[in-house]
């Protein structure tokens, strides 16, 4: 065979730990090697998200033989330039991990190279894209029919991030339990005082449970705590009155970062990203809507879900016209406010292992919560193992069986 190579799209911190890293094994698995036959190169995408440290951690994988940070995408994107100069092979694949679908359509035409897509929600440009691996049957439900021969489900790759075996009954006896109430403002402004008043509930009825709270990569520790304090958020005073400080403390020579209440409860910040070590050890998790939900399920740990309505304007992220909307100057807010009421009230679903499932396996509170209910919840969780048993086994089966990279490796070689 001749040389070829495989140039890998992707984008966000997310996208490189828990994509590309399983999918450069299986590649090499499948190919071999040998990078004078097959070279993998990865090339990154601007993204809101980053950390500014993906290409650096796309650098550390053995697989890769070269790596493109995303200051120079748009340059290659429209003149076909890198700084370093790439050349590239006859033949070869550009596998989509991340990022905007319309990038490999335009870079698989310019390379003159089969185009290969991992889509998790959506396939978009197939007429003109040749392959899809998708994750399960509801990606492929709104293609037409002449293109779905261009799609097989592979599964979701963060499946091939293998969860820990978890003993409730162990786990539930000094329980940690995590902590994720978003990564913008108008998520961080109710759900960081409302966790913190759930946390205290349930630190005043058992002492021994401890908290992780995961930084998201788009934020910094600082502007995370000004949210606990109710002199820059009144929001605090209106969702428990439970406040919270900056407290450092040196172990083993390493400085541990904690949001500290009043009443001595400590909830250890971490700054790891991805932070899945510290979230296997979680028997329960309190997370917002949104991805945060689909890795808590990836990872089959237990979560409830929080929806709270004391600020209906704090949620504009929606697809399409309403997104627009709720975005406009002036008015935006208030439009905001009358399309979240409306969402509400229709009883659809949020979190994604319920979409997935078409029904709820981990509770979604919707309403102005109270952090004594939602607590009150937590602990009837931490005494009853076999539900949280139930909702872990529940949450693996949704997400269904590892080998997605294996299965997008194989689909590679195919378009070879």
């Amino acid at each position: 065979m001749k040389p070829i190579d495989i140039l890998i799209l992707s984008n966000g911190p997310g996208e490189i730990t828990t994509w590309v890293r399983p999918v450069v094994k299986a590649l090499r698995k499948q190919l071999g090697d040998d990078s004078t036959q097959t070279r993998i190169s990865v090339m990154l995408s601007p993204c809101p998200h980053s950390t500014g440290e993906e290409a650096a951690i796309a650098r550390r994988y053995p697989e890769v033989d070269r790596v493109q940070s995303s200051e120079s995408f748009f340059s290659f994107l429209l003149w076909g330039k890198t700084p370093d100069h790439w050349d590239w092979r006859e033949k070869g694949v550009v596998l989509f991990l991340g990022g905007d679908q319309f990038y490999p359509l335009i870079i698989g035409k310019r390379l003159g190279y089969r185009t290969v897509i991992y889509a998790e929600w959506e396939a978009r440009w197939y007429r003109w894209l040749d392959y899809f691996a998708v994750m399960n049957e509801r990606v492929i439900e709104g293609i037409p029919e002449p293109y779905r021969d261009k799609l097989s489900i592979v599964g979701d790759l963060m499946a091939d991030f293998s969860p820990k075996s978890l003993n409730f009954v162990e786990m539930s006896a000094n329980p940690i339990i995590g902590i994720l109430p978003g990564s913008k403002a108008g998520k961080l402004t109710q759900g960081v005082p409302l966790c913190l008043a759930i946390a205290e509930h349930i630190y005043q009825h058992k002492p021994q449970t401890r908290f992780i709270l995961p930084i998201a990569p788009t934020i910094d520790r600082d502007t995370l705590v000004s949210f606990a304090d109710p002199v820059s958020n009144p929001f605090v005073m209106k969702m428990g009155g439970v406040k919270g400080e900056l407290v450092v403390e040196n172990k083993e020579e390493e400085e541990q970062y904690y949001l500290q209440t009043t009443t001595g409860l400590k909830i250890q910040l971490i700054s790891q990203f991805p932070a899945h070590e510290q979230l296997q050890q979680c028997c329960l998790a309190l997370t917002t809507v949104g991805a945060n939900t689909a890795e808590l399920g990836a990872l089959g740990i237990p979560m409830i879900v929080l929806l709270p309505t004391q600020q209906l304007d704090a949620m504009r992220t929606w697809d399409g016209i309403p997104g627009i909307l709720a975005n406009l100057p002036l008015v935006g807010s208030q439009l905001a406010k009358l399309i979240n009421a409306r969402v509400v009230k229709m009883g659809r679903l949020f979190a994604w292992p319920n979409i997935w499932a078409k029904e709820e396996i981990v509770p979604e509170l919707k309403g102005e919560l109270q952090g004594e209910t939602v607590g009150n919840l937590v602990l009837d969780w931490l005494g009853n193992p076999l539900k949280l048993n139930q909702i872990h086994q529940r949450l693996l089966q949704v997400r269904g069986q590892p080998g997605a990279a294996q299965k997008i490796a194989e689909i590679v070689q195919k378009q070879l």
